[in-house]
C-alpha cells in the first residue's frame, strides 16, 4: 500500500516548500567528479514531486531553485546551470500545461536574457492553468527579499502612500515576495542537512520543518508523500497549549 493512501485530503497543506538539496553528492555517489551531473538528474525529482503535489491537490509548491549566493560558485557550474533551466523550462512546459500546472517565479531577476526569455514564455502560457502553483525561487534569498522589502517601505513611507506607525506583520508580508500566497505549512529539505539556508525565514515562522536523507535526485513521490503524512501527524499550536488546540 502507497503512502498516498494515508494521506488525509482535507488536512493537506495549502502550500509546500523545498530545499532541493544534494545534487553535487549525488554526482559523486555515481563516479560523476562534475556537480551538473547531479543538476541534470535532478530534474526527474522535479518533475515527479510537482505531478504528485499536483494530482493530490495542494495549491502552491516553492522550490529553492537558485540562490543569490549560488552566483559565487564556479562559472562554469553556474554557466551550465543556466543552460540547463532554459532547456528544462522549455522541455517540462507541456508537461506542466498537461498537468493544469501554472509557474511563478520569485527572486531578483537577474537572469541572463535567454533564461528569463524561456522563463517569461513558460510563465505567459501556463497563466491559465486554475491548478497547483509552481514557484521556483530563482536568484532568491530571504535576506535580499526582506532587505528589498525595508527598501520599498522606506520609499513609500517618504512618499506618505504609507505611515511608520500602521506598519505591522500583514504590511511586512505585503511587501514580500511571496505576497501573492500562503506562507509554507510544510519545508522540507533533502539530503540530510539540518538548516534553512535563507530560504522563506519571514514566511516559515510557523512552518512543520521536515528533514530526510534522500538526495534530492533520488526523491520521489513516495518521499513527498512520506513527508506529507509526518505532518499531518504533528499538532500544529501556534503559541498555544496542546489543550486549547484540542479544544
Amino acid at each position: 500500500m502507497s503512502l498516498k493512501d494515508k494521506i488525509v485530503k482535507e488536512k493537506l497543506p495549502r502550500h509546500v516548500a523545498i530545499i532541493m538539496d544534494g545534487n553535487g553528492r549525488w554526482a559523486k555517489q555515481q563516479g560523476e567528479n562534475v556537480r551538473l551531473y547531479g543538476h541534470q538528474h535532478a530534474i526527474t525529482a522535479v518533475r515527479e514531486v510537482t505531478e504528485g503535489a499536483a494530482e493530490l491537490g495542494i495549491e502552491y509548491l516553492t522550490l529553492y531553485t537558485f540562490s543569490t549566493e549560488n552566483w559565487n560558485r564556479p562559472k562554469a557550474e553556474v554557466d551550465g546551470l543556466m543552460a540547463l533551466l532554459v532547456s528544462t523550462i522549455a522541455a517540462e512546459t507541456p508537461t506542466l500545461l498537461k498537468n493544469n500546472v501554472s509557474l511563478r517565479v520569485i527572486g531578483d531577476k537577474s537572469l541572463p536574457a535567454e533564461a528569463q526569455a524561456k522563463l517569461d514564455e513558460c510563465i505567459q502560457k501556463t497563466a491559465h492553468c486554475t491548478g497547483l502553483k509552481l514557484v521556483l525561487a530563482l536568484s532568491y534569498s530571504s535576506r535580499w527579499e526582506i532587505t528589498k522589502a525595508v527598501q520599498d517601505m522606506a520609499k513609500d513611507a517618504v512618499e506618505g502612500k504609507i505611515s511608520v506607525g500602521e506598519i505591522n506583520a500583514d504590511t511586512i508580508s505585503g511587501y514580500m515576495a511571496t505576497n501573492f500566497m500562503p506562507d509554507p505549512e510544510l519545508l522540507i529539505r533533502t539530503s540530510g542537512e539540518y538548516r534553512i539556508s535563507n530560504f522563506l525565514l519571514w514566511q516559515i515562522a510557523y512552518s512543520e520543518l521536515y528533514f530526510t536523507p534522500v538526495l534530492w535526485p533520488d526523491f520521489r513521490k513516495e518521499n513527498l508523500y512520506e513527508a506529507l503524512v509526518d505532518f499531518q501527524g504533528r499538532e500544529r499550536r501556534f503559541g498555544k497549549t496542546s489543550e486549547q488546540v484540542q479544544n
